[in-house]
């Protein structure tokens, strides 16, 4: 009867492993995905930033080619109608493409409008806060939030304290005021190693439970919208300082937010202007040679 009893509780303890274990692979799946996202879309705002440059530099050479054969225009006698009319279809494709590189920089503006608000708001709500316990920063357009588990939870434990449900009803007042940004909440641990006994499995499992804590209490207490929030665990291996220390320990155990703005607007938004400045732009060389060659015609 014993012998059964055993095997029952070791095939309990088995089955509750692996469901852990499924759910932290697949938070982390999706903690990955969302990251290669946010790395994919900065790296395509750098790319816009460089053809703003590129698109720039034509325009100003456009301009001066206009230029140069306006000012050539008065040494020949004539100049066709047709020369006239490719030359005006000239200009305006360049004054077109000047339209479609203010809207480009209108879009990042606004981006970065939106980031600055959100910065703001942020520090308003929660600026009698100390900066040993949160930090706001921005890195590449990405807010991010920290705060220390000295605020939010006791040591090895994901119950939230009483005190730290003051300072995320700050975090969700901003939150809410701003529909148009989606957030990650994760949780980050030091290297120790969790108590036995304590039904944690590791700093994997501490950390996620960390994270879903606070997503629930957002959730629940504080109506944010369950489809705007991704809870994810990192344990211990981002740490901001070494663990060898006390100190060092104090900074890595702490609740991360990450602010992700809905860039996909943005980046439709860039896109089209994109797509039309080249068309504009292979228009514009096309007229200014049917005008080069008129005019040598001329001359000749």
């Amino acid at each position: 009867m014993k012998k059964l009893a055993l095997l029952s509780v070791a095939m309990l303890t088995l089955f509750t492993s692996c469901v852990s274990t499924k759910k932290f692979d697949a938070l982390k799946e999706k903690k990955d995905d969302l990251e290669n996202q946010v790395y994919k879309l900065n790296a395509e705002l750098d790319k816009y930033g460089e053809k703003e440059k590129s698109w720039s530099k034509e325009r100003r050479t456009l301009e001066n080619t206009n230029a140069a054969l306006l000012n050539a225009q008065g040494d020949f006698a004539t100049i066709s109608k047709k020369a006239a009319e490719n030359l005006e279809r000239s200009l305006e494709s360049i004054r077109e493409k000047d339209k479609q590189l203010k809207s480009l920089r209108d879009a990042v503006d606004k981006k970065d409008s939106v980031t600055l608000a959100l910065v703001t708001s942020l520090k308003g709500a929660l600026g009698n806060l100390s900066d040993d316990d949160i930090t706001i920063e921005v890195e590449k357009g990405v807010v991010f939030v920290s705060i220390s588990d000295k605020l939010l939870f006791r040591s090895g434990s994901y119950q939230v304290s009483n005190e730290a449900k003051a300072v995320l009803k700050k975090v969700a007042t901003v939150v809410n005021d701003k529909p148009d940004i989606e957030f990650m909440v994760e949780g980050h641990t030091d290297s120790d190693k969790v108590l036995e006994g304590s039904h944690l499995v590791d700093n994997w499992d501490l950390s996620t439970k960390r994270a879903t804590a606070i997503v629930r209490i957002l959730q629940n207490d504080y109506n944010v919208d369950p489809a705007r929030m991704t809870a994810a665990g990192r344990g211990e291996y981002i740490p901001l300082a070494s663990n060898s220390t006390s100190e060092g320990k104090a900074k890595n155990r702490r609740t991360r937010i990450v602010v992700l703005p809905k860039l996909d607007r943005f980046f439709d938004m860039v896109e089209k202007g994109m797509k039309e400045a080249e068309k504009n732009s292979k228009e514009s060389t096309e007229q200014l040679e049917e005008v080069q060659k008129e005019l040598r015609g001329n001359e000749d």
